[in-house]
């Protein structure tokens, strides 16, 4: 990628502080590391390599209101026949070059980037010594073709029968104080969440406590996420069906509690103990009902229960994540590009890339700013950085440093005001529509059948 590799060529010439933020994105060496490990890369010499064909893939995220051949030729990705600079290829050739790579490189990119990404970020928000982390899951559209209605699946509808598109299911383990993707699981719609957070479970860090949705809330999983050797904790909101047997009372509304594994998880994972101990607290905030939260952080002297109320309030951070990847990055398009089931994987982990650079250099520039990484706006930056993308590529490489200084002071300019408190249950401004359902295609049938 041209614009990757003149960042390298030029950072010995840039002033430290106007190029920080380069020597912590996708080094060239951990994109070969990726094709090797899948043996992937491009042997015999083509117009659109593996190693290109990974940064189309990201860039097929950052500029989403673009084709993904525009892609292709806006940012100069293929080769010409000589090899040396830019050239042209045909949409066909596009398609073929991302088949070639499929999704495991992409996985495994992500999966280097993202610990080494968050690994520092988790170094500078920690809460009473612990690394704060969010599990949580969400659903993303895919084109309605045979393949991806196979694969992935499509939920049902509140008036009956299928949705309109097929869905992948997507479980993610996020930095709530950054907005960085730390891991991620991607499986069909029919997939539990609860099995997919198990692939989540290697990536949390010791010394952490990870928030989760109440969805999440059987005692098998937490019992797994609990390490008390490695300081590894939990909190999440009991349900209504929650049941425990106070044995000590910590302080009002405040207690530490014993709960019981039923018989069928512990026929299911004889390994599971009889029972085990966690803390219960009761708390109300203005306008909603009496809510209990349990966990693992069990010390009332270290961790006082109004501090842990307020940071489970936190994990809303992933569903605002969540919303920036749909909304801002996918432009609110319906569904993702790709019509196959390893396009769609491929998609979606430069989709998880592409975010986290974003997020990364927005954090360089709050950090520099003296405000908290979510105080800068995305969207905003989104907007930035894709200008300054098309410009670098149209310049000389000797231009690079000033346009980077120039990018870093206009995303100063992008902070916010700091947040209001809201406390307003959720609510819904427009309803659903009158008009009957479209059905789905026939996929049963050949092309030649329904064109006949």
């Amino acid at each position: 990628m041209r614009f990757i590799q003149s960042i390298h060529d030029v950072s010995s010439l840039c002033p430290p502080t106007s190029f920080e933020f380069a020597s912590q994105r996708i080094p060239i060496a951990w994109v070969e590391q990726s094709l090797a490990a899948t043996k992937t890369a491009s042997i015999r010499r083509r117009k659109l390599p593996a190693e290109q064909v990974v940064w189309l893939v990201i860039g097929m995220a950052l500029f989403r209101d673009r084709s993904i051949h525009a892609v292709v030729e806006q940012l100069g990705l293929a080769h010409d026949d000589a090899g040396g600079g830019r050239g042209s290829v045909v949409a066909a050739s596009v398609a073929e070059a991302r088949s070639r790579l499929g999704a495991e490189p992409m996985r495994i990119l992500f999966e280097k980037t993202a610990s080494a990404w968050t690994a520092d970020s988790i170094e500078q928000d920690r809460w009473h010594g612990l690394g704060v982390r969010v599990l949580d899951g969400t659903t993303i559209s895919v084109p309605d073709t045979p393949e991806n209605h196979a694969h992935f699946g499509r939920p049902g509808t509140s008036r009956g029968g299928p949705s309109a598109y097929p869905k992948a299911r997507l479980v993610a383990l996020s930095a709530p104080r950054t907005h960085l993707l730390a891991a991620l699981a991607i499986g069909k719609y029919r997939d539990g969440e609860l099995a997919m957070a198990e692939q989540l479970r290697p990536h949390i860090p010791d010394q952490s406590i990870t928030i989760v949705d109440r969805g999440f809330l059987a005692y098998p999983t937490l019992n797994k996420l609990h390490d008390a050797q490695r300081e590894r904790h939990w909190l999440t909101r009991a349900k209504t069906t929650s049941a425990w047997r106070r044995i000590k009372r910590l302080g009002r509304d405040d207690e530490l509690v014993q709960m019981r594994f039923s018989p069928q998880a512990r026929k299911a994972d004889p390994s599971l103990p009889e029972k085990f101990t966690a803390r219960a607290i009761r708390y109300q905030r203005r306008g909603f009902k009496p809510q209990h939260l349990l966990t693992s952080l069990v010390d009332p002297v270290k961790y006082s229960a109004a501090e842990i109320v307020a940071l489970y309030h936190e994990r809303w951070e992933i569903e605002l994540a969540f919303d920036e990847k749909k909304t801002h990055l996918l432009e609110r398009q319906e569904t993702l590009r790709s019509k196959t089931e390893q396009g769609v994987q491929q998609e979606i982990w430069g989709l998880a890339i592409a975010y986290n650079l974003i997020r990364l250099m927005m954090a360089r520039v709050a950090a520099q700013a003296g405000v908290p990484p979510l105080r800068i706006s995305f969207w905003n930056s989104l907007l930035t950085i894709r200008n300054f993308m098309l410009m670098a590529w149209h310049d000389a490489p000797g231009t690079l440093p000033r346009l980077l200084a120039s990018l870093l002071r206009q995303m100063r300019l992008l902070i916010l005001p700091p947040r209001r408190l809201r406390s307003s249950p959720r609510q819904v401004k427009i309803k659903m529509s009158n008009y009957p359902k479209k059905p789905p295609l026939p996929h049963s049938r050949s092309k030649s059948e329904r064109v006949h």
